[in-house]
């Protein structure tokens, strides 16, 4: 959804002129597929990360705009909500001492961000989901002041002719009974809650289904092992809340659609691949266009005259089909490639936090993609997206199932296979040891003391609100501890739960 788009409503011509787009964009991925068209040099990797704005009181802070314009970086640019900011770090190779760079340049940049922010009267919040979020957050008004977030709204409106519906049952704080969510929005602003670090990584045609495999393989470990998102709307819900919160808010389908198994546009999949083609066919044939909107270019035409085409609607399709682990096509500098861009991960807690995270999933994620029996022959796909929402729910409170092992908690299964896996694949992409053994040993110590930014959350309110504060403000209290810790870079498995 990368692209600005007209302000203008689309017609029933403009859908059936956009279908049969998409469908000739399909045709030439296909014809570019078998005739080996893509540029692979090396595994190159790409970072983004969506932020929330706050104000000193912790509420959030609609000044998007303002900030962007103080910042003038394109490496910065707008979000869903007037609170958001996303941040786009330049792709590198993976290989050498590129994640203790990531790190660095990743610092300079939010650095930067918050710096501006300040001055706008703001401050930067890195974390899965704002807890100081209120339904009239939600009010569509809050858009930020892009017409591609409008058309989308109505869209998805408009599809489904009825209010999102927000409603999931949560895991008990200690001590406590689950608390239960029951609201409605009026716009798809609840998106706009999901703040989340993307993982890019690029890979040959040939290469790509077992990495995606492998990805889908590694979901619900990953949302155990990173969650970060424990309270929406002043209650205390899933590990992981973005996880049911994104799918619930860019929802289409009404109960009845659901009652007949229509796919949702937050999607896990349904099967294991054997070629990127699977998942773009996928796409076309399952899901209506939300943004119809074309270009002049003939695919087919611009490769037979040796250009790379842009297949912009097919793009834009998978854009708006939200995956966990998404297919990306792209061009740059003229030459076409393919990348695994990986969703399932919180923004937050820390720089640190982000890129252990990014170098446990690159590692564990080669190492099966290269193994000599792969897991996913192993193991059902229903398995894999069971334990995504397992994950996602309890965090390392969860139990998985991995091949060989049965029903395992996230943690033990990090230590005793995925771990060593990682620090494989790392070898294998020629990753320095520094760099290696000082990430992966931050995964290791968080397994070990089974602290996540969710678990510090959880921990931090039912404590504050143990000495006399109530929800809301033991939220806001936490939060203002949360940005204090998360600045001052210690990983979060070392974080005090009392002041």
């Amino acid at each position: 959804m990368g692209q600005d788009l007209s302000a203008d409503t689309f017609t029933s011509r403009d859908r059936g002129r956009y279908r049969r787009k998409v469908q000739r964009c399909l045709d030439t991925l296909a014809r570019m597929l078998s005739d080996g068209s893509f540029s692979f040099p090396r595994k190159n990797i790409g970072l983004e990360v969506e932020l929330n704005l706050v104000d000193r009181e912790m509420r959030p802070s609609m000044t998007n705009t303002t900030v962007l314009e103080a910042l003038n970086d394109p490496s910065f640019t707008t979000e869903l909500g007037q609170h958001n900011l996303e941040l786009n770090v330049p792709p590198r190779p993976l290989a050498g001492d590129s994640a203790l760079t990531l790190e660095e340049d990743l610092r300079a940049y939010l650095t930067a961000a918050r710096s501006k922010a300040e001055g706008a009267g703001s401050l930067l919040a890195m974390i899965g989901i704002l807890p100081t979020l209120r339904h009239e957050h939600f009010d569509q008004k809050w858009l930020t002041n892009n017409a591609r977030y409008s058309l989308l709204n109505d869209e998805i409106f408009a599809a489904r002719g009825e209010h999102t519906v927000l409603a999931m049952e949560g895991a008990a704080l200690d001590g406590h009974k689950p608390e239960r969510l029951r609201s409605y929005a009026e716009s798809i602003l609840p998106e706009a809650a999901c703040t989340s670090v993307q993982l890019h990584l690029q890979v040959a045609p040939e290469e790509f289904a077992a990495h995606w495999n492998a990805a889908q393989c590694l979901a619900g470990v990953q949302v155990a092992l990173g969650a970060n998102s424990p309270f929406l709307l002043g209650k205390a819900l899933w590990h992981e809340t973005r996880i049911p919160l994104f799918l619930q808010a860019t929802d289409t389908r009404p109960e009845e659609l659901k009652n007949q198994g229509v796919r949702p546009r937050v999607w896990f999949g349904e099967r294991w691949i054997t070629s990127i083609f699977d998942l773009f066919e996928e796409n076309v044939r399952y899901f209506p266009g939300l943004l119809p909107e074309t270009d002049a270019e003939d695919p087919i035409e611009a490769l037979e005259s040796g250009n790379a085409p842009k297949l912009t609607e097919l793009r834009m399709h998978n854009g708006t089909v939200w995956r966990w682990n998404r297919p990306v096509y792209d061009v740059v500098d003229g030459l076409p490639h393919l990348r695994v861009e990986n969703r399932v991960l919180a923004a937050g807690p820390t720089v640190l936090d982000i890129v252990a995270n990014a170098a446990f999933f690159y590692g564990a994620q080669r190492a099966l993609a290269e193994s000599d029996r792969p897991v996913w022959s192993q193991m059902s796909f229903q398995a894999a997206e069971e334990n995504l929402y397992a994950g996602a729910r309890q965090g390392f409170d969860a139990q998985l199932y991995w091949p060989g092992i049965g029903w395992i908690p996230p943690d033990e299964l990090v230590l005793r296979v995925l771990l060593p896996m990682a620090h494989e694949g790392l070898r294998r992409s020629d990753v320095s040891d520094e760099a290696r053994e000082r990430y992966l040993g931050i995964i290791e110590q968080r397994c070990l003391a089974r602290r996540t930014g969710s678990s510090w959350q959880r921990d931090y309110v039912l404590r504050a609100q143990e000495r006399g504060l109530e929800r809301d403000a033991a939220l806001a209290r936490m939060l203002t501890r949360y940005l204090e810790l998360s600045e001052s870079e210690t990983p979060v498995h070392t974080w005090p739960v009392q002041d």
